[in-house]
């Protein structure tokens, strides 16, 4: 039985929980996550666990921040005033935007603190920060 070496498209059942044991994400009830091993698809802590194991095996993988999502960044987090945000977006903690940077790209953005005049908007990864643990199953290698 082969094993999954770097440059193999695998595909894997998870379920991923932060340290208080909160699933923030899980592939249940969905068809298994595929990509290539290896290539940057996924977060460099979950691609390195996967290089040694066979089909139909299962591992718990606990990964630093560093290794997930990366630290908080502070310089990612923006105070904007109020009224330069349109009327119909609800001035709520957890909201999600989207907003176009310099360059173009679309860069999601949730709203982290609401002030009378001012809102603070914060462009770091929800996960960023967080220690994550992965309940990993290996369903194929190709």
């Amino acid at each position: 039985m082969s094993e999954v070496k770097s440059g193999d498209t695998v595909s894997i059942h998870y379920t991923g929980t932060l340290a208080d044991g909160t699933v923030f994400d899980s592939s249940e009830g969905r068809d298994p996550l595929e990509f290539e091993v290896g290539s940057g698809m996924i977060i460099p802590g979950l691609d390195v666990a996967l290089p040694g194991m066979k089909t139909g095996d299962k591992k718990k993988v606990e990964i630093d921040s560093e290794q997930a999502y990366g630290p908080v960044h502070e310089e990612a987090r923006q105070t904007v005033p109020r009224s330069e945000l349109p009327d119909e977006i609800p001035m709520e903690v957890g909201v999600q935007l989207q907003a176009k940077n310099e360059r173009g790209e679309v860069m999601p953005l949730t709203i982290v603190e609401v002030n009378d005049d001012t809102v603070v908007l914060d462009a770091n990864h929800p996960l960023a920060g967080k220690d994550l643990t992965f309940d990993i199953e290996l369903v194929s290698i190709s």
